[in-house]
């Protein structure tokens, strides 16, 4: 981890370069396949969808943490929350669940958390709205803010 200083970044799937695609694939990949021993990447397709906004922080190491906001017509839905192992523990994701969380406003919001974390995004007023299941071999919890107001 390099002290230079880190740039929050915000875009479409259409407005990201190569470089920049690659980045958000790689830490993904490295978080939830090699870290939590995922059995495969998570591709959906939905990345590309055109009303999907990509937010991360990158410096001079690349792409260190990232989220995504989807647009469900009445709902819009915060996933793919991932910070690399050396940038943990700086308030990366809460800065950027903060910033999409922004980016809903006036809409519902909804996740699939992995249990564990269920305390950390209660925090940002995501209430559990549902029964657990299991993803990737990892429990979850479905969760959903709603707008304030």
């Amino acid at each position: 981890m390099t002290d230079a200083p880190l740039r929050m970044r915000t875009a479409r799937f259409a407005e990201l370069t190569g470089a920049e695609v690659y980045g958000l694939c790689r830490l993904r990949v490295d978080v939830f396949v090699v870290e939590q021993q995922c059995p495969y990447p998570e591709l959906d397709g939905r990345d590309v969808e055109p009303a999907t906004v990509h937010l991360w922080f990158e410096g001079d190491d690349g792409v260190v943490a990232t989220i995504r906001v989807l647009d469900d017509g009445d709902t819009r839905a915060i996933g793919r929350v991932a910070t690399a192992a050396a940038h943990r523990g700086r308030g990366l994701s809460a800065q950027l669940i903060e910033a999409g969380i922004a980016l809903c406003e006036g809409h519902p919001i909804t996740m699939g958390a992995q249990a564990h974390l269920a305390g950390w995004y209660a925090r940002f007023g995501f209430r559990t709205s549902g029964p657990g299941y299991v993803e990737d071999g990892i429990p979850h919890v479905p969760m959903r803010r709603e707008p304030a107001g």
